[in-house]
């Protein structure tokens, strides 16, 4: 398959026919080649009925569905799996990102990148949901070192290889490109057209930005140190217990000197922050014990040339 588009649908029966006509004709444009994989995340509306129709209709479309709603991460995550692209197209189903911008994408990603990131330079949305979202991507931005403008832009294309390496749960679509460059990926960015809500309303409430600064600390935790944690849980230990020691000595070389020993502030909070340590350190050895016996960690390839498949084939 040349490209595979993996579309998330929650409640969005209004707009999924014109969604399929529209990105139809943007994949159509590159090539005859192509799939449509909806996703629909347990939608309590006619999603499901209307996504089974285009499956019956169009042979390019696949229909994968939830009994439940599980989030968009599940449902990119399941959806990357099922591709079978050389490229994977994504983009959300309310008609605000425009599938005419899928083929200037897939250019930018010719020029040597892993995974093109849209950027609603122009949003069509209240000012409360794009206030945040600046502040969000700045954030993020200065925090992670990667210099693009929307993290959390559902029109992306990757490579699918790319693509099928994400490990994806929980609310962690928001940082693919932070992930995505962490595994070693080219990341890159392209502005794109965005337009206002034509149908009902946003599925994400105020609450997603507190969620998202919360998964940022946990994505940076995970990427950096899942395979050794004492390294950040031993750092901090070990600073503790420099501080505490210190502190400590100070009243140890008064009390030898003859100065009475008695219960001060200062004294409590060196001992402490001696507790503190032992508890930081232990924390980080009973994390790399955890992380030994934890699943086999899966290493990012860019190609895998010259080795057999399951099926004794050449790949």
């Amino acid at each position: 398959m040349e490209i595979s588009a993996v579309v998330p649908v929650f409640n969005e029966a209004e707009s999924l026919r014109e969604l399929h006509a529209r990105l139809a004709d943007a994949l159509g444009s590159v090539t005859h080649d192509y799939e449509i994989v909806f996703v629909d995340d347990g939608s309590e509306d006619d999603s499901f009925r209307v996504l089974k129709e285009l499956e019956r209709s169009d042979v390019h479309v696949r229909l994968l569905s939830f009994r439940t709603n599980c989030g968009k991460s599940a449902a990119l995550a399941v959806g990357f799996k099922e591709t079978t692209g050389r490229v994977v197209v994504t983009l959300d189903s309310d008609l605000q990102d425009d599938p005419k911008e899928i083929p200037l994408l897939i250019e930018k990603l010719d020029e040597g990148y892993d995974l093109v990131s849209g950027w609603k330079k122009d949003r069509k949305d209240p000012f409360t949901k794009t206030v945040p979202s600046r502040v969000f991507n700045l954030v993020v931005r200065s925090i992670t070192g990667i210099k693009i403008h929307d993290f959390n832009c559902g029109l992306k294309v990757y490579r699918g290889e790319a693509a099928r390496s994400l490990d994806l749960y929980g609310e962690l679509h928001r940082f693919i490109p932070v992930l995505a460059h962490w595994s070693g990926c080219k990341v890159g960015e392209r502005p794109v057209l965005h337009h206002p809500r034509k149908h009902g309303r946003s599925k994400f409430g105020a609450a997603r930005f507190v969620n998202g600064f919360l998964d940022l600390l946990s994505v940076m935790f995970l990427t950096a140190h899942e395979s050794n944690p004492l390294h950040l849980f031993g750092r901090l230990g070990l600073f503790f217990l420099l501080v505490g020691t210190v502190i400590n000595l100070y009243f140890a070389v008064q009390w030898v000197m003859g100065e009475p020993l008695r219960v001060r502030p200062l004294l409590l909070f060196g001992v402490g922050l001696v507790i503190l340590a032992i508890q930081f350190i232990s924390m980080g050895l009973l994390g790399e014990m955890i992380a030994k016996t934890g699943r086999r960690r899966e290493y990012p390839l860019k190609a895998r040339l010259g080795f057999e498949s399951e099926e004794g084939k050449r790949d």
